[in-house]
């Protein structure tokens, strides 16, 4: 898949989206493409909480695209900072909002600290609550719109040792079914995209704690030894399944381009087994196995020991 079928708001000569995390992957990656369109359909506003880090999707372009680029910086987490970047942008009636900025926890969660926990909550949910309410007012007074909300596989189901993320992307995905009801009538479409292991710098930079660190000094041996091959796990994932940028891209570009988008979209099907056991199994007791089978081996074999 390409380019969209078709401006996100037909008879607009330009379509002007602004996206939050755009230092690198998808954020940057979804920009550039749109920076790049040979018709310049485009107008985006790449946000970054590092404008330093512009310089890489400048690079991507070969150079400044004054006509269809303009870096902001935007921190999430910084109300004032938001209030500048939406002022900036006031005017140039904003077509599509792509709340894209997040980052990942990982570990036992006897290793989570509390502050931890609360940045990730700041960032994945309450930095996507800000950006939108910063900007649905003018959707609404308009009544037309699109929010595209980077989500994930784990928003869906539960992953071992990845408990605090998935909550906060359960989270999302309550907050955004919720409003999607809601914006309804006023001709705003949300969509959730949920991708699955991406080769980008999200893996390289969350908090994860080192197996054989202090960190993990006072658990118990046998939760050592499951997050040891959890890392395990996750290296083979990645290495065998994880899909790159560009494959991830064509649902963003149709959730700005389709007439009628969808409210959920998954960039992969390799949990789906397991999601629809989810659902099939509304007591869960069947998800729980099957997943630690599938990331631990055989739960009947006794391997779980370390």
């Amino acid at each position: 898949m390409g380019w969209p079928r078709r401006a996100a708001l037909p008879g607009m000569e330009r379509t002007t989206v602004l996206i939050t995390g755009c230092s690198s992957g998808i954020g940057l990656g979804l920009a550039a493409r749109l920076a790049a369109d040979p018709a310049r359909r485009f107008k985006v506003y790449a946000t970054m909480r590092d404008l330093a880090k512009g310089e890489w999707l400048l690079e991507r372009l070969g150079g400044c695209c004054p006509d269809t680029l303009e870096l902001l910086q935007l921190d999430v987490t910084d109300p004032c900072s938001l209030a500048a970047a939406a002022q900036r942008v006031q005017g140039q009636q904003l077509d599509v909002l792509v709340c894209n900025a997040g980052v990942g926890l990982m570990g036992p969660l006897e290793t989570c600290s509390e502050q931890a926990m609360k940045t990730l909550f700041d960032v994945n949910v309450f930095g996507a609550v800000r950006t939108i309410q910063a900007f649905l007012p003018a959707m609404k007074s308009r009544r037309a719109g699109r929010i595209i909300v980077s989500s994930s596989i784990g928003g869906l189901q539960g992953l071992p040792f990845n408990a605090v993320y998935c909550a906060t992307k359960f989270a999302l995905e309550g907050l955004c079914e919720s409003l999607a009801i809601v914006l309804h009538p006023f001709n705003i479409h949300l969509t959730l995209v949920e991708c699955g292991p991406v080769h980008t710098s999200f893996l390289d930079n969350l908090q994860r704690p080192d197996p054989e660190g202090s960190e993990m000094r006072d658990l118990d041996a046998e939760t050592q030894g499951l997050y040891r091959r959890y890392l395990g796990h996750c290296q083979s994932i990645f290495r065998d399944t994880a899909q790159e940028v560009e494959e991830v891209l064509p649902l963003f570009l149709e959730a700005i381009g389709s007439p009628c988008p969808p409210l959920r979209c998954a960039s992969t099907q390799l949990l789906a087994p397991l999601w629809r056991l989810r659902l099939s199994s509304p007591d869960g007791s069947a998800y729980v196995r099957a997943m630690h089978d599938f990331v631990f081996g055989d739960s009947e074999a006794g391997e779980d020991q370390p």
